[in-house]
């Protein structure tokens, strides 16, 4: 029982080549093990929903091609449009639909894109929606 007796009043050894270690760095050495990295990761990735592309039907793309032809009839004119458009997911089959609001820059056909004036690109075909002041006269 009094085994000890002879260190136990001891003062407490510290080094004079080495700080002490902070009281955060050493309870990081008794933070839980994680033995499986990126688990937690890839469940949430599996649980992320992702949105199908809607396919538009023939009057409606008419409807935004007529949208777009105004558009660009009034490229010098400065006019805020607001697009909602589908993206492609990276990782997952399907995507997102988001709404960006923008000066149209240019209208490349040839690479089917809307070229706004900070530089987005939205590509023509993932369009579902397009509003403007000078559209007024469209019906959705």
């Amino acid at each position: 029982m009094d085994n000890y007796n002879d260190i136990i009043n001891m003062p407490h050894y510290t080094s004079v080549k080495h700080k002490r270690m902070s009281l955060e760095a050493r309870s990081a050495q008794f933070a839980p093990f994680a033995a499986l990295k990126g688990f937690e990761e890839a469940v949430f990735e599996t649980a992320r929903l992702t949105d199908d592309k809607k396919e538009l039907d023939e009057g409606l793309k008419n409807l935004l091609n007529e949208k777009l032809k105004v558009i660009q009839s009034e490229l010098g004119n400065k006019i805020e449009i607001t697009f909602t458009y589908f993206i492609k997911d990276k990782y997952k089959d399907g995507g997102k639909y988001i709404t960006k609001t923008g000066i149209v820059k240019k209208i490349d056909e040839i690479e089917g894109k809307v070229i706004l004036d900070n530089y987005d690109e939205i590509i023509i075909d993932d369009i579902i929606e397009i509003e403007g002041n000078n559209l007024n006269n469209f019906n959705n």
